[in-house]
């Protein structure tokens, strides 16, 4: 039966080959879409934990998404915040969403507040030496033709001097001083959140409660990032679920269209072999098993050539764009692999049907 299916496929090598893509270009489409957006919030994630802080403080009415909610409250609470008996360092931040060049996110920052929750790790240069400076990370340096301390920048369609270049991972890749970002947004001496380092762990829920007890401040969000890390997955993102289920299901569309068609083409094209093979005795359950087990040797070629061709996309990004974070898993190589697999199965369960119940009478009399 094995030398039967690869005789099969080898016939029509033209049709075998683009039902092998297509199943290709559907495992590509399920694994990168994830990965790009789990990407991001990994990334995310990751660099927001390195700012050094373990508690956060946003206003009232905000998600705890990141670079949504502009500058809307003073920053001068930094230093009411300071000043409570359990909180060591107190620093104002504004995230900003940037969609300029690439969608990012532009930290404005107090740079001695900031560098107290925990240092920064200066590759060259140093800090701000004026309002027209930005530090950048390593990542952001490397991308495009480089960049150096001195260079101008582009950022929010201003120009800035690369006063220094830091180790990713302490939240942003782009750092600019905070009345300066506030200045370009209309809200020169605002904020976004507030980060927080305590004396001691153990004092989060007073320093909470200390907070909230400040005039004005009871309708504030204190979270501590072990809080604000479990609200970051995929199933508390707005719309993200949504998008991956759609992207996945024209994914699903397209490998079981292309699998029908071209196996329903294939048992067309072969009606005198099936009279053949069941004038000589064969079952209707063998006939069915042909056109699966020929199902399944295109779906399972066309899977491994869409993961390897997804690694080659994964390393090809991080070349040209290493701020780019493309976060392919086991967890979806294993779900991509399967959706993929039994939609193949499915596209192909009606041709092998039809297949198994021809009349071998008939079928031996085709022209």
């Amino acid at each position: 039966m094995n030398k039967l299916v690869a005789g099969n496929l080898m016939h029509r090598p033209l049709r075998t080959l683009i039902s092998v893509f297509a199943v290709a270009i559907e495992v590509v489409m399920i694994l990168s879409i994830a990965a790009i957006m789990l990407g991001m919030v990994s990334d995310q994630k990751t660099r927001t934990i390195g700012v050094g802080a373990d508690m956060t403080v946003r206003p009232p009415n905000t998600t705890f998404l990141t670079g949504v909610s502009g500058a809307p409250v003073p920053a001068k609470i930094a230093t009411i915040l300071a000043k409570l008996p359990h909180i060591a360092v107190a620093a104002p931040v504004i995230q900003q969403i940037s969609a300029s060049t690439s969608v990012e996110t532009i930290w404005g920052i107090d740079y001695d507040s900031y560098n107290a929750l925990k240092p920064f790790v200066f590759l060259a240069g140093g800090p701000f030496q004026g309002p027209n400076d930005a530090i950048i990370d390593d990542y952001f340096a490397r991308a495009d033709q480089g960049h150096h301390v001195g260079d101008t920048v582009n950022i929010m369609k201003h120009d800035f001097r690369v006063s220094g270049i830091v180790e990713h991972g302490k939240g942003g890749r782009k750092f600019l001083p905070i009345k300066t970002l506030g200045g370009i947004m209309g809200n020169e001496n605002n904020a976004s959140l507030f980060f927080i380092r305590s004396d001691d762990l153990k004092n989060q829920e007073l320093i909470r409660q200390e907070i909230l007890a400040t005039p004005g401040m009871s309708q504030y969000q204190v979270q501590t990032m072990q809080e604000w890390m479990s609200q970051m997955t995929p199933e508390h993102l707005p719309g993200f679920t949504i998008a991956l289920n759609t992207v996945i299901t024209i994914a699903v569309v397209i490998g079981f269209l292309v699998i029908f068609q071209s196996m329903y083409t294939a048992v067309m094209e072969r009606t005198r072999e099936i009279g053949v093979l069941k004038s000589l005795g064969a079952s209707k359950g063998y006939i069915v098993n042909v056109v699966l087990r020929e199902t399944v040797l295109l779906s399972l070629v066309g899977i491994l050539l869409g993961i390897s061709a997804t690694f080659a996309i994964r390393y090809g990004m991080h070349l040209r764009f290493p701020t780019f974070s493309f976060e392919l898993t086991s967890h979806w190589i294993i779900r991509g692999t399967l959706i993929a697999f039994v939609g193949a199965v499915l596209g192909a369960t009606y041709p092998a049907l039809k297949a198994a119940h021809k009349d071998p009478i008939d079928a031996l009399a085709y022209e």
